[in-house]
């Protein structure tokens, strides 16, 4: 028998930038089946009741940019090197746990050791294990001695780009990662410098693009931002250094800002001999503050955001994600435009903004219900114990719900 549920008197953050109070939300199987006024709404018969008042319930969170291999180590570089790929599935899984009991039920996964991301995704699917929805890119594609190696597969040239990408679709990847410029955590490489050429760039978004998948670029400097524009990519991870060249071309061409606040700010707060090696550290560092500039410019452009975290990286915990919504509301945004950037718009970004990302009858009722008012307080998406219930596909799935209704006739 198909269990339904229904909120009754709670407040509401639909995701379209509304805040209704005194609402009424039910919940049939996996899907939203009705939203309206307590007063209008008659609930469906054996319907299990929730009280919601004084809690607010929003859209499941989504977050961007997410590393499921990582594990926040100091060095990830290390770290990741010296386990076996099993170790490294085990540690994905609880990544995946601990990311879902946050509140957060689908993540962007762009960049994962071998595969295993795929067989993570397909046990989460299946019910084995708990995590949220995951759209992933599997191995990140980067040039010879390129940024992200270490989770990467190098190439050189347009033929090799296209044989990649055929082979990570082929393998599950729901979304490709392509590396733009340098970066923070690979030795060697500069975080301004231009890496993958246009060429290179424009043939994985053109093979991408044949099976339906959006091109994701990791792209601190304004260089490689704007060769991955040219190329046809739908994000730019990171935007650190952006020019006012590049962030016309974003605002232009439609292209979404994925910011990851979080993981420079938790790097470069590292203190000398916390285990971060002195590159990392030391870089991070000397662009925190330009990262802070780009973004504000971001948004007063009108450039499109959506949030990601970069959880994984060091000391950037998985479960601490809401971290990054305080962060964007520290840099000029509201509290509603950090929520819409961690819903809908996150939901655009992906491509499945039919399914979730607001609360409107039909779509999958993906949800997190708090106690309290996040448009007051942003942080209090952070706080665990504020957590009521996690809904992923219409079963409570964290929070003190999951133990008391989903077992309820």
């Amino acid at each position: 028998m198909m269990k339904s549920f229904a909120i009754r008197s709670v407040r509401v953050i639909d995701g379209t930038g509304r805040t209704i109070e005194r609402t009424t939300v039910i919940i049939r199987g996996k899907t939203i089946a009705a939203v309206g006024p307590d007063r209008e709404l008659s609930l469906p018969r054996g319907a299990i009741k929730i009280d919601g008042r004084g809690l607010t319930l929003l859209p499941g969170l989504i977050d961007c940019h997410v590393h499921f291999c990582l594990g926040a180590e100091p060095d990830v570089v290390e770290a990741i090197a010296n386990e076996t790929p099993a170790l490294t599935l085990l540690k994905s899984s609880r990544a995946a746990h601990q990311t879902l009991e946050a509140g957060v039920t689908t993540v962007r996964d762009v960049g994962s050791r071998d595969h295993a991301i795929f067989t993570l995704k397909q046990a989460i699917d299946m019910g084995l294990v708990p995590g949220p929805r995951i759209v992933g890119a599997g191995l990140a594609i980067c040039m010879i001695g390129g940024h992200a190696r270490f989770i990467g597969q190098e190439v050189q040239g347009v033929e090799q780009v296209r044989a990649v990408v055929r082979t990570q679709i082929a393998a599950g990847a729901g979304v490709i990662k392509v590396i733009a410029s340098g970066g923070v955590l690979t030795p060697g490489t500069s975080p301004d410098q231009a890496q993958m050429t246009v060429e290179e760039l424009r043939a994985a978004v053109e093979e991408a693009g044949h099976a339906g998948r959006k091109v994701a670029a990791h792209a601190h400097g304004s260089s490689g931002m704007k060769n991955a524009v040219r190329a046809g990519v739908h994000s730019i991870e990171h935007a650190t250094l952006m020019d006012e060249e590049a962030a016309t071309m974003m605002r232009e061409q439609g292209v979404f800002m994925v910011p990851t606040l979080s993981a420079l700010a938790t790097t470069a707060a590292c203190r000398l001999g916390c285990g971060v090696p002195d590159s990392a550290r030391d870089k991070a560092k000397a662009m925190t503050k330009r990262h802070a500039v780009s973004f504000k410019n971001a948004l007063r452009d009108g450039i499109q955001i959506a949030m990601g975290t970069d959880a994984g990286t060091p000391f950037n915990f998985h479960g601490e994600n809401a971290q990054e919504l305080e962060r964007m509301v520290a840099f000029g945004m509201s509290p509603m435009q950090a929520i819409l950037a961690s819903t809908s718009a996150a939901a655009r970004l992906i491509g499945i903004q039919d399914q979730v990302g607001t609360i409107e009858k039909g779509k999958v009722a993906d949800l997190l219900l708090i106690e309290g008012n996040p448009i007051r307080r942003i942080d209090l998406l952070r706080e665990r114990s504020r957590i009521v219930g996690v809904m992923q596909a219409g079963k409570w799935a964290a929070g003190p719900l999951r133990k008391t209704m989903n077992d309820e006739r």
